[in-house]
């Protein structure tokens, strides 16, 4: 959780207020459709069916409809200025503003529909008009409210188990890197003495904070140094390529996705070639998708290739969290090359 922002208890920016955008297609369809549909059952209680009375429902449509809509483009026109108000008075001024549209609407149709006066009295009218908007305004609140909490609570888990996914991977990411520099020790203490350095930028850049964005650059960062680090184990035995499509370095991309797709081409495939091979990345966009393939030469001893997945799994379970069904990953030998493909949604540009 972010540190103190100095705003009241209650407030909320205006992305977080509790009523949903209402300038959105979306939800204004939902409110026409449930209007109507509440229109039909009141015109079905006070009429009888063989005798369906079709100038009810128009007329109440077009009162109620015209009620809907215009508290929609008022809340939606002052939706910034209710979200920087205390809840309370948010939902105050909300129902207030629901109320008042009720009470012009009401007296403007008894003044263009006078005849309303010959079947109601005209202020029992208006009263009984202000309490059923004042009940149905009040439930459409309330849900608001409950469905804001909902989602919050429904991100606070998704962060918390992104975090926790996040901490798991570090340490097999630290252990398979110390393996590395541990190997060097003896027969080049200063190739050892730079890894460890590089060690520390790397490990360092892996302890970001969850809340800061991280980018497609600052993981292929992530991946020099620790290609730099096996490098210096594996010499001209491990090559790398990357081809990076024009426009994508500065796209949001989640942290520590890229390094461990990289570490098992190196484990699983280059460290097992005696002459070893080139790790390739490319990575373009295709379909509103940012796509990683990440390649190395198949070792003859394939069936290792797998090894104990921890980094693959992980993976997984942190684009599903972040993307549901719409990203993937997929793993599998295509010819001599084994390939890891990663997909996820990314914006289109402007």
């Amino acid at each position: 959780m972010q540190g103190s922002t100095g705003r009241p208890s209650g407030t909320a920016v205006a992305g977080e207020f509790f009523i949903p955008d209402l300038c959105a297609p979306r939800p204004v369809l939902f409110l026409v459709l449930l209007t109507e549909l509440m229109v039909l059952v009141y015109t079905l209680v006070i009429s009888q069916l063989p005798q369906f009375n079709w100038n009810v429902l128009a007329l109440t449509s077009l009162f109620v409809q015209w009620l809907v809509l215009g508290s929609t483009a008022l809340l939606c026109a002052l939706r910034a200025v209710f979200a920087r108000l205390g809840l309370p008075l948010a939902v105050a001024g909300s129902l207030a503003l629901v109320l008042l549209v009720t009470a012009l609407s009401s007296q403007l149709a008894l003044w263009l529909y006078p005849e309303l006066l010959t079947v109601t009295a005209g202020g029992w009218w208006l009263l009984r008009n202000l309490l059923v908007a004042a009940v149905i305004g009040g439930i459409a609140l309330r849900y608001f409210y409950l469905q804001q909490q909902l989602a919050l609570r429904e991100r606070s888990e998704l962060q918390a188990r992104l975090d926790s996914l996040r901490s798991r991977i570090r340490p097999h990411f630290l252990f398979n890197t110390l393996n590395s520099i541990a190997s060097l020790i003896a027969s080049h203490p200063e190739r050892a003495e730079t890894a460890v350095e590089d060690l520390a930028e790397l490990f360092r850049a892996s302890l970001r904070e969850a809340g800061r964005d991280t980018t497609v650059a600052d993981e292929l960062r992530l991946c020099e140094l620790y290609l730099g680090i096996e490098q210096l184990r594996l010499g001209q035995r491990l090559q790398f390529s990357c081809e990076v499509e024009a426009g994508l370095l500065e796209l949001p991309m989640p942290s520590l996705i890229l390094q461990p797709l990289v570490e098992n081409a190196v484990y699983h495939g280059i460290s097992r070639l005696p002459e070893g091979g080139q790790v390739s990345m490319r990575l373009f966009r295709n379909a509103g998708q940012l796509v990683v393939v990440v390649a190395n030469p198949v070792p003859l001893t394939a069936a290792g290739i797998r090894g104990e997945r921890i980094a693959v799994s992980n993976i997984e379970q942190r684009l599903l969290g972040l993307f549901g069904d719409d990203a993937s990953l997929q793993l599998g030998p295509e010819g001599d090359q084994f390939k890891a493909e990663l997909r996820y949604p990314v914006a289109e540009p402007a």
